[in-house]
């Protein structure tokens, strides 16, 4: 009875305050083991502090890095202000002549300009506006829950610094004092006082026992297997086909962006329930491909990517006004209008929408044309105007072609996420 209430007494109270915690953290904070580490062991000392799966921790890492860049900064925080397993302070501290660290001063400077440079161009650079101060946020309360939860667990013990013990020399066999110099013996004289024949002599060592043998191999008992994996990779495909569904049934806010995103989503809830459950860790193949896309989708400018249209090369050339369609939508594949052919007639409209693929458009040679040109990413040439690379602005204007104003009225808007836009007389 005595043992178990001593053991339910060790366990430290619940700490009250975001305070007392935080002090806490500081003076129990995680540290990088030698054994698991990838680089600097910053993930695998938080997981085994926590409890978590340090494969975890590294993805959060590395997602954090590409959404806004906290991630790096904080991996070289924990670099320059954890402890090694093994060192008494910090590599900062150690800086400062706290202890002894195995990061030396020299890199420790290095480590904290490394990180004074990532953190400010996490804060001065476009690149997903927030998402830096959207890391700091998620991955400080993360560690403040963490350590709310399961601070108790696995606190490591503190290392002792070394000290360096003086010989001391006396004048005797039993004298501790060093007052006087030790006056060498006379010939033959024995500092024991004893007869050599009472001597008590240390008795031969005993044999060696023998060896044990080893014990009958046993195979590995088979951890059961866990279904985290198999339930969230089907969650991830059920969203991304519902996602496409709802985009082709004109729902706009499912955009390619959007369905990748609720994809990531489900991966990261699968992976974080994994840790707890010990299962799940094929999802990462899933997970960090969907990051890079994501990344890409959301950084790079291609706008109105939808899967509306369907694939493959589309050709039409209209012999009447009457056939010429309001929009003309394609996901993916090359769109070649030809608008030549048409009669003089009354004024019409159209839109020319593709994913990715080049658009060409073919107007009459006198018609006065309004038109709207733009590519995400590409070269658009509409008339005698032309723009090329990423993100740039439309080419909006009227071209009355070289008879001036009178001719047949077409108002023409073409858009391009990925690929080239031309318009031209025929």
């Amino acid at each position: 009875m005595s043992g178990a209430s001593e053991s339910r007494s060790s366990k430290p109270g619940v700490l009250n305050g975001f305070e007392e915690t935080a002090k806490d953290f500081w003076a129990s904070r995680p540290r990088r083991p030698q054994a698991g580490r990838k680089v600097a062991g910053v993930a695998a000392g938080i997981g085994y502090r926590y409890g978590v799966d340090p494969v975890v921790v590294r993805i959060a890492l590395v997602v954090a890095t590409i959404f806004g860049g906290f991630g790096l900064t904080f991996y070289l925080l924990a670099w320059l202000f954890l402890p090694g397993e093994n060192d008494e302070v910090s590599g900062f501290d150690g800086l400062i002549g706290r202890g002894r660290s195995s990061v030396s001063p020299a890199f420790a400077v290095v480590l904290a300009v490394l990180t004074v440079v990532s953190a400010g161009g996490m804060f001065s650079s476009t690149w997903f506006d927030g998402g830096g101060l959207i890391g700091f946020a998620l991955i400080s309360t993360a560690l403040y829950l963490l350590h709310r939860s399961r601070g108790h667990l696995n606190r490591p013990a503190p290392v002792m610094a070394r000290t360096r013990t003086e010989a001391f020399t006396g004048n005797g066999a039993f004298t501790m004092t060093d007052t006087a110099e030790a006056q060498s013996p006379a010939k033959g004289w024995d500092p024991l006082a004893a007869d050599p024949a009472g001597w008590d002599l240390p008795e031969a060592p005993p044999e060696p026992p023998r060896p044990t043998p080893p014990p009958p191999y046993r195979a590995p008992e088979r951890r059961p297997h866990s279904k985290v994996g198999s339930v969230t990779f089907a969650l991830a495909v059920l969203t991304a086909g519902a996602g496409v569904l709802l985009n082709l049934n004109g729902a706009d806010w499912f955009s390619a962006q959007h369905i990748i995103g609720l994809v990531l989503g489900v991966t990261g809830i699968g992976l974080v329930a994994g840790a707890f459950a010990r299962g799940g860790r094929g999802l990462i193949g899933l997970a960090v491909p969907l990051a890079i896309v994501g990344m890409i989708l959301t950084t790079a400018p291609f706008e109105n990517l939808d899967f509306r249209g369907g694939v493959g090369d589309i050709k039409q050339t209209p012999a009447t006004i009457a056939d010429v369609q309001p929009l003309y939508q394609h996901a993916a594949g090359d769109i070649d209008l030809d608008l030549s052919k048409l009669p003089v007639g009354d004024p019409y409209s159209t839109t020319v929408s593709n994913g990715a693929g080049d658009t060409k458009v073919i107007v009459p040679a006198n018609a006065d044309v309004t038109y709207e040109c733009h590519t995400g990413a590409g070269s658009a040439d509409c008339f005698d105007r032309s723009t090329d690379g990423i993100s740039q602005a439309a080419l909006k204007g009227t071209d009355n072609g070289p008879d001036g104003v009178g001719g047949q009225k077409i108002t023409l808007k073409v858009d391009n996420s990925v690929g080239s836009v031309e318009v031209r007389r025929g």
